[in-house]
Protein backbone atom coordinates (compact mmCIF):
# COMPACT_ATOMS: atom_id res chain seq x y z
CA UNK A 1 0.00 0.00 0.00
CA UNK A 2 2.86 2.38 0.84
CA UNK A 3 4.43 1.58 -2.51
CA UNK A 4 1.22 2.54 -4.28
CA UNK A 5 1.05 5.83 -2.36
CA UNK A 6 4.70 6.51 -3.22
CA UNK A 7 4.12 5.79 -6.91
CA UNK A 8 1.02 7.98 -7.02
CA UNK A 9 2.90 10.82 -5.33
CA UNK A 10 5.90 10.42 -7.65
CA UNK A 11 3.61 10.24 -10.70
CA UNK A 12 1.78 13.37 -9.54
CA UNK A 13 5.06 15.24 -9.16
CA UNK A 14 6.17 14.08 -12.58
CA UNK A 15 3.00 15.56 -14.06
CA UNK A 16 3.22 18.85 -12.22
CA UNK A 17 6.99 19.21 -11.97
CA UNK A 18 8.62 20.30 -8.72
CA UNK A 19 6.40 21.57 -5.94
CA UNK A 20 3.68 23.72 -7.49
CA UNK A 21 4.12 27.32 -6.40
CA UNK A 22 1.10 29.09 -4.99
CA UNK A 23 -0.48 31.58 -7.35
CA UNK A 24 1.33 34.90 -7.07
CA UNK A 25 -1.07 37.77 -6.61
CA UNK A 26 -0.32 41.45 -7.10
CA UNK A 27 -0.45 43.24 -3.74
CA UNK A 28 -2.81 46.21 -3.48
CA UNK A 29 -3.95 48.36 -0.56
CA UNK A 30 -7.47 49.76 -0.56
CA UNK A 31 -8.23 52.79 1.60
CA UNK A 32 -11.93 53.26 2.26
CA UNK A 33 -14.37 55.00 4.52
CA UNK A 34 -15.31 52.89 7.54
CA UNK A 35 -18.97 53.53 6.65
CA UNK A 36 -18.96 52.19 3.08
CA UNK A 37 -19.68 48.54 2.34
CA UNK A 38 -19.46 48.38 -1.46
CA UNK A 39 -15.67 48.60 -1.31
CA UNK A 40 -15.43 45.04 0.00
CA UNK A 41 -17.30 43.89 -3.11
CA UNK A 42 -14.70 45.56 -5.33
CA UNK A 43 -11.87 44.02 -3.26
CA UNK A 44 -13.46 40.54 -3.61
CA UNK A 45 -13.84 41.07 -7.37
CA UNK A 46 -10.13 42.04 -7.66
CA UNK A 47 -9.07 39.12 -5.46
CA UNK A 48 -10.67 36.70 -7.93
CA UNK A 49 -8.68 38.34 -10.71
CA UNK A 50 -5.16 38.11 -9.34
CA UNK A 51 -4.89 40.86 -6.73
CA UNK A 52 -4.20 40.47 -3.00
CA UNK A 53 -6.17 43.40 -1.60
CA UNK A 54 -5.54 44.63 1.93
CA UNK A 55 -8.42 46.82 3.11
CA UNK A 56 -7.72 49.78 5.41
CA UNK A 57 -10.75 51.60 6.81
CA UNK A 58 -9.81 55.20 7.58
CA UNK A 59 -11.30 58.58 8.37
CA UNK A 60 -8.26 60.14 6.64
CA UNK A 61 -9.24 59.35 3.04
CA UNK A 62 -9.41 63.02 1.91
CA UNK A 63 -5.90 63.70 3.27
CA UNK A 64 -4.55 60.50 1.67
CA UNK A 65 -6.01 61.55 -1.66
CA UNK A 66 -4.39 65.00 -1.49
CA UNK A 67 -1.08 63.40 -0.53
CA UNK A 68 -1.25 61.14 -3.59
CA UNK A 69 -2.30 63.89 -6.02
CA UNK A 70 -5.95 63.00 -6.53
CA UNK A 71 -8.04 66.09 -7.32
CA UNK A 72 -11.54 66.31 -5.84
CA UNK A 73 -13.10 66.10 -9.30
CA UNK A 74 -11.61 62.61 -9.75
CA UNK A 75 -12.44 61.13 -6.36
CA UNK A 76 -14.02 57.71 -6.48
CA UNK A 77 -15.56 55.53 -3.82
CA UNK A 78 -12.20 54.37 -2.45
CA UNK A 79 -8.50 54.66 -3.24
CA UNK A 80 -6.24 51.73 -4.11
CA UNK A 81 -2.46 51.86 -4.20
CA UNK A 82 -1.06 49.20 -6.52
CA UNK A 83 2.22 48.88 -8.39
CA UNK A 84 3.19 52.51 -7.72
CA UNK A 85 -0.14 53.86 -9.03
CA UNK A 86 -3.32 55.27 -7.51
CA UNK A 87 -6.60 53.70 -8.59
CA UNK A 88 -9.70 55.66 -7.58
CA UNK A 89 -13.05 53.94 -7.48
CA UNK A 90 -14.48 50.74 -8.93
CA UNK A 91 -12.05 50.36 -11.84
CA UNK A 92 -12.05 46.93 -13.49
CA UNK A 93 -9.16 44.48 -13.18
CA UNK A 94 -8.67 44.69 -16.97
CA UNK A 95 -7.95 48.44 -16.75
CA UNK A 96 -5.67 47.99 -13.72
CA UNK A 97 -3.83 45.18 -15.54
CA UNK A 98 -3.35 47.48 -18.55
CA UNK A 99 -2.08 50.30 -16.30
CA UNK A 100 0.48 48.01 -14.64
CA UNK A 101 1.55 46.52 -17.97
CA UNK A 102 1.90 49.82 -19.88
CA UNK A 103 3.40 51.83 -17.00
CA UNK A 104 2.38 55.29 -18.27
CA UNK A 105 3.89 58.39 -16.67
CA UNK A 106 0.76 59.33 -14.72
CA UNK A 107 -0.24 59.19 -11.05
CA UNK A 108 -3.00 56.68 -11.73
CA UNK A 109 -6.56 56.28 -12.98
CA UNK A 110 -9.99 57.19 -11.67
CA UNK A 111 -13.61 56.20 -12.06
CA UNK A 112 -15.23 59.13 -10.23
CA UNK A 113 -18.28 58.57 -8.04
CA UNK A 114 -20.07 55.29 -7.54
CA UNK A 115 -21.73 54.31 -10.84
CA UNK A 116 -24.16 51.38 -10.85
CA UNK A 117 -23.24 48.11 -12.51
CA UNK A 118 -19.45 48.38 -12.25
CA UNK A 119 -17.31 45.81 -10.37
CA UNK A 120 -18.45 45.74 -6.75
CA UNK A 121 -21.55 47.87 -7.31
CA UNK A 122 -25.05 46.54 -7.79
CA UNK A 123 -27.58 47.76 -10.29
CA UNK A 124 -27.60 48.05 -14.03
CA UNK A 125 -24.78 49.83 -15.82
CA UNK A 126 -26.05 52.80 -17.82
CA UNK A 127 -23.83 53.12 -20.88
CA UNK A 128 -20.05 53.39 -21.09
CA UNK A 129 -18.17 54.86 -18.15
CA UNK A 130 -14.99 56.90 -18.57
CA UNK A 131 -11.84 56.09 -16.61
CA UNK A 132 -9.66 59.21 -16.34
CA UNK A 133 -5.92 59.68 -15.98
CA UNK A 134 -4.79 61.21 -12.69
CA UNK A 135 -1.76 63.48 -12.89
CA UNK A 136 -2.33 65.31 -16.15
CA UNK A 137 -3.18 69.02 -16.21
CA UNK A 138 -6.50 68.36 -17.88
CA UNK A 139 -7.98 64.94 -17.11
CA UNK A 140 -7.85 62.74 -20.20
CA UNK A 141 -9.78 59.54 -20.72
CA UNK A 142 -7.54 56.51 -20.15
CA UNK A 143 -10.19 53.85 -20.85
CA UNK A 144 -13.91 53.40 -21.24
CA UNK A 145 -15.85 50.55 -19.66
Amino acid sequence: MRTLAFLLTAFGLALTGPAVAAETKTPATMYKSPYCDCCEGHAAYLDKRGYQVTIVATEELPALRRRHGVPESLEGCHMILVGGYVVEGHVSAAVIDRLLRQKPKIVGVSMPGMPAGVPGMGGKKEGPIAIYEIGTDTPKIYATE
